[in-house]
């Protein structure tokens, strides 16, 4: 599996501290930028990045985008089809999305969330598998309708 990492330069120290946790754990992780600090950037910009490798290889690709409230990178990158993303909030949230909601996207708040706690969201979005339940499924699909 294949995973992007971005943020804008709010997120940035934040994307800096988890990509070698991500790289010791052995993931095949892509960093889609900012590759510098720079307070002109916008997330969405980092956010359109992710949302098309993620919408292009979604069973294959997972993605963490990273800015000041989390929010933002949320909305745009679930614009992209086949991108389900949420904003983590704490393991036990990010557990429920994954395996319930099948997300494949993480967004972070940077200003709300500390590093342990953000290594520790990561790593459950990372290992929670889908649940695949009928139920489970049939939203999905019918989530998946509306974005014909």
């Amino acid at each position: 599996m294949v995973i992007y990492i971005a943020a804008d330069h709010r997120g940035f120290p934040l994307k800096e501290h988890l990509k070698p946790v991500l790289d010791a754990k052995g993931y095949e992780g892509y960093d889609l930028g900012n590759a510098i600090e720079d307070s002109k950037d916008d997330y969405p910009d980092f956010a359109a990045l992710l949302g098309e490798k993620v919408s292009r290889s979604p069973e294959n690709a997972r993605g963490i985008l990273i800015c000041a409230g989390g929010t933002g990178m949320c909305i745009a990158v679930n614009k992209f089809k086949h991108v389900r993303a949420t904003l983590g909030i704490s393991p036990d949230q990010v557990y429920s999305a994954r395996h319930d909601d099948d997300i494949n996207v993480l967004c972070i708040a940077s200003d709300f969330t500390d590093k342990e706690t953000a290594e520790k969201i990561m790593e459950v979005f990372l290992v929670t598998p889908f649940g695949g339940d009928e139920r489970y499924r049939r939203r999905l699909d019918k989530i998946a309708a509306l974005e014909k």
